[in-house]
């Protein structure tokens, strides 16, 4: 098969993140030529084409947005399809899955693609010593076997029936076998564009590659120039100045700017995005679940979203599964805010006031710093003394985020629940970024693993939606609001009818998928 629709998920057009185009062409008008410029946040100076490290947006659009390709793709309905893979085919327990390499690619530096750039490539993320986080997806493959120059066999230590997906994660680039260290350096990858220069922090420019495997259909832009602007600001202001055709992240208090330019339109997709506040469950005061109850029930959700989101998304319930996932609990009971239950709590924990740092950022999400203030308003009503500590932007996610005990946070949430799970949630893994295990909860880790190689949907729902119980009541995630996201576009890049709601801009794809209008 060479595409696969999530059982039920998507189905509707707000979760599909269907967007009107505005009376642009679609798709099949697209020309060729032009040099798209976008104006991105999450640089950093320590940036590089090493996908292990890849955390924010810059790198994601340079890298597998356009430099590098994975064994599959998410598309923009949220199917997935293949990209490096041409097909792939799983045992009846899921356990074991043949993948179906295209023939043809080349990567840009002129060796052709193959069965061992796939191992190589990912052995890369459980080699001694590496921080990936993609290792727990690929430490569940307990077998890499060639079995023919452009086929890969995996077997698994449990059937998982996301598999595939979780071959697209944007950590698991595909380099050249024996050349890695070379592309690493180089940025030499098969995607649609070609590096010509790399500035880490500051800019990535590209030009399209040409006979690329993926033909006329996508990849229309001559040169994509990606330029490093973290500050919220600057980038409105390079969009409305036209020195670059569009932005991620804009910010919701000067949204009205924007919309009163006719040459701007903006895009706003529902997905799977999270603002939160994980704390360390391993560390005090943090490690008493009655403390993890109290700050639960001290933060008032809605008003978060009507303050920092300005409307643009929805109150979250403490589990980083969201609306546009197959098992979303929706019917649970909603946590809110209630600071004589706050109390309660820590009158449970022996305690009759509290007080603790919160880290934050505008690194973390738009608005983080006016949201943890409004996080230490609501709770001091609760007796819960919030002392929020502003950090520098720059070195933000080095620095603080799974160091600091409670800090604020963003996820783009992920395409399954597994993989959202296993990439925060199971007990060791390299993002958990509440250190949440065993001690906290066996029956959680052991669900986690019973669910992955589930295939009945419907016992998956039930176990999906206890585990989802179980971080609501006990887990060291605060989770008040998912955000849509909320891009903006000049009227001189058009884009199709449909824009992925899994990453900011597209999935990260607009050099893919977008061209000049």
């Amino acid at each position: 098969m060479t595409r696969i629709s999530r059982r039920g998920l998507l189905t509707t057009g707000a979760a599909a993140g269907v967007l009107a185009a505005s009376g642009l062409p679609l798709r099949a008008q697209a020309k060729k030529g032009g040099r798209l410029r976008a104006g991105l946040s999450g640089a950093n100076t320590s940036d590089s084409w090493d996908g292990r490290t890849h955390s924010d947006l810059f790198m994601i659009a340079s890298a597998n947005g356009a430099v590098f390709d994975a064994l599959t793709e998410v598309a923009a309905d949220g199917s997935i399809k293949g990209e490096l893979a041409e097909s792939w085919e799983a045992s009846p327990d899921a356990k074991v899955w043949t993948f179906n390499l295209r023939s043809g690619v080349t990567f840009h530096n002129g060796k052709a693609f193959g069965a061992d750039d796939v191992i190589a490539s990912l052995q890369l993320h459980v080699a001694e010593g590496a921080k990936s986080a993609a290792k727990p997806i690929v430490e569940t493959i307990t077998e890499m076997k060639k079995t023919g120059d452009l086929q890969v066999q995996f077997t698994l230590a449990a059937g998982n029936a996301d598999f595939p997906y979780l071959m697209s994660d944007y950590h698991l680039l595909m380099y050249p076998a024996g050349q890695i260290e070379e592309a690493i350096a180089r940025g030499i990858g098969t995607g649609l564009y070609q590096v010509q220069s790399f500035e880490p922090g500051v800019r990535m420019v590209a030009t399209r590659y040409p006979d690329h495997y993926k033909g006329d259909e996508y990849g229309h832009f001559d040169e994509i120039e990606y330029i490093a602007i973290n500050d919220n600001t600057a980038r409105m202001n390079a969009l409305l100045t036209g020195q670059v055709d569009t932005i991620n992240r804009i910010d919701f208090k000067t949204e009205s700017l924007l919309r009163a330019n006719p040459m701007i339109r903006i895009q706003e997709v529902t997905g799977n995005q999270q603002y939160t506040f994980p704390m360390l469950t391993n560390v005090a005061p943090f490690d008493d679940v009655n403390i993890r109850r109290a700050l639960k029930f001290a933060i008032n959700r809605q008003e978060m979203v009507d303050k920092i989101l300005l409307g643009h998304g929805r109150v979250g319930n403490d589990t980083p599964i969201g609306p546009a996932n197959q098992y979303f609990f929706e019917e649970m009971e909603q946590t809110s805010y209630d600071p004589d239950k706050a109390k309660f709590y820590l009158k449970e924990a022996g305690l009759s006031s509290l007080d603790i740092d919160l880290s934050a950022s505008n690194a973390a999400f738009e608005g983080a710093v006016d949201a943890a203030q409004l996080y230490q308003a609501s709770a001091k009503a609760a007796g819960i003394n919030i002392n929020v500590v502003q950090e520098p932007a720059d070195g933000y996610w080095s620095n603080v985020w799974l160091k600091k005990p409670f800090c604020a946070c963003y996820w783009s949430g992920r395409a399954t629940e597994d993989w959202m799970f296993s990439s925060a949630y199971e007990e060791g893994v390299p993002w958990n970024d509440t250190q949440w295990g065993r001690e906290d909860s066996e029956r959680f880790q052991d669900l986690l693993i019973e669910a992955r190689a589930e295939l009945d949907s419907s016992k998956r729902r039930e176990m999906y939606h206890e585990m989802q119980q179980i971080l609501n009541e006990d887990g060291g995630l605060v989770l008040p609001m998912f955000a849509n996201y909320v891009q903006a576009v000049s009227n001189k890049v058009a884009n199709p009818d449909v824009v992925g709601n899994l990453w900011q801009m597209d999935n990260a794809r607009m050099a893919e998928r977008w061209w000049m209008a």
